[in-house]
């Protein structure tokens, strides 16, 4: 799955710090941005085997478009990284179902423009219906 990551420039002083926007506490660091990023997939990870050990979901990730202008990362930097956390969710299951081509079209598009798979964005927006009630 697709995460958004901010990470707070570092310094000489100061490691380079990971934060998951949408995965509440999960955080890393590191003393470059390529270590930061690698520990903030470990980071991730565990995160989410926690919650899934505790009964919890993982929540659905908004885009950074969503996250970008939240003060609380004002001059950070913006990434996405993949960490495998469908892997603990269980093993995916194929599925047959049918849609409009115009449905499926714009799906594809939506899902592409957003670094996401038609599986993930699909998946994605059935968690967040549900959970809207």
């Amino acid at each position: 799955m697709k995460y958004v990551i901010a990470i707070e420039p570092g310094t000489d002083d100061q490691a380079f710090g990971v934060a998951v926007p949408d995965l509440p506490g999960c955080f890393s660091a590191g003393d470059t941005v390529e270590a930061a990023i690698d520990n903030a997939r470990e980071a991730i990870e565990a995160w989410a085997e926690a919650v899934l050990d505790d009964g919890g979901e993982i929540p659905a990730q908004r885009s950074i478009d969503a996250l970008r202008n939240d003060p609380e990362y004002d001059g950070w930097i913006w990434a996405i990284i993949e960490a495998p956390t469908e892997r603990l969710q269980g093993p995916s299951e194929r599925v047959n179902i049918s849609l409009p081509k115009r449905v499926l079209v714009k799906i594809d598009e939506y899902a592409t423009a957003h670094g996401e798979t038609r599986s993930a964005f699909l998946a994605k927006a059935a968690l967040d219906k549900i959970a809207a009630g």
